[in-house]
């Protein structure tokens, strides 16, 4: 489902939390105010997946930002899951600082990132010409076949998966971004995503398109660099996961205000998708 955001745009609606969903109409209207214009599309069509629609963005909007989380509030995480000699991909990085704040402050070696604009990878190639640890190529997260397969210790996505989501074939489009994720990977890589998207609605996606061992971890949505001292959850702390995600509520309450990173490892030999 759609609803208005103005007369001009709409958003993508099914994905959006109940506190969300439940609202007044006027109530709602007041919550999407704040929902990141990457979640919202013209009317005329749902256009997430078309390189022009992103070129035509990256050209109106240079400057650099980061998605729901910047490099130093993740950091915990990803260095839990990620050695610093692995070769890394990070998907749909746009115009991003995070990847510079892996090998700034992450000592990261080997970085490649991809978009779909070519407007912004030849910025940030531009950019990041003097920076040999980073990589950006103007490349489709659903078809990565320049890649061999087994290439990448870890592939990092902050919000491109849910982006696709909020696209036209949202499901196929996510499923073959999903499958070659899974094949670019090694055996026992692992792809870090952050979402706004609950386990109820991405565990079966995750489940359904790949053999994945998955660990769900939680972070506040407007965290700083300085520790919380009441966090709604330890960031390095796994939140207990069963198969349909049920006792995340249990842990966490009901509708908590945090991004979830899901941290799904390619497990050739898996007998088993969910890890507590």
């Amino acid at each position: 489902m759609l609803i208005s955001v103005s007369s001009s745009h709409l958003v993508c609606f099914n994905n959006f939390p109940s506190k969300i969903r439940n609202k007044t109409k006027k109530e709602r209207n007041l919550r999407l105010q704040h929902i990141p214009q990457k979640f919202v599309m013209t009317t005329s069509t749902q256009a997430y997946g078309e390189p022009w629609y992103w070129d035509n963005r990256y050209t109106n909007e240079p400057g650099p930002f980061d998605w729901y989380q910047k490099y130093l509030t993740l950091a915990p995480i990803i260095t839990l899951y990620v050695p610093p000699h692995h070769p890394i991909l990070v998907v749909g990085s746009g115009n991003s600082a995070f990847s510079e704040g892996m090998v700034v402050d992450g000592g990261y070696t080997d970085v490649v990132n991809i978009d779909i604009s070519s407007v912004v990878i030849e910025a940030m190639k531009t950019k990041y010409r003097d920076c040999p640890q980073l990589k950006y190529l103007t490349m489709d997260v659903r078809d990565m076949s320049d890649f061999q397969s087994d290439s990448f210790g870890a592939v990092i996505d902050k919000g491109t998966l849910d982006s696709i989501l909020c696209g036209s074939n949202s499901k196929q489009n996510a499923t073959k971004m999903l499958e070659e994720i899974w094949r670019v990977l090694k055996d026992k890589g692992v792809y870090v995503l952050v979402t706004y998207g609950a386990p109820p609605y991405r565990l079966r996606l995750l489940r359904d398109s790949c053999s994945w061992t998955i660990k769900l971890h939680v972070i506040e949505k407007l965290a700083s660099e300085e520790k919380s001292d009441h966090p709604v959850w330890e960031l390095t702390k796994p939140v207990p996961l069963n198969n349909d995600g049920s006792s995340v509520e249990e842990a966490l309450g009901r509708n908590p205000d945090v991004h979830y990173i899901y941290i799904c490892t390619k497990e050739i030999s898996a007998n088993s998708n969910v890890t507590a």
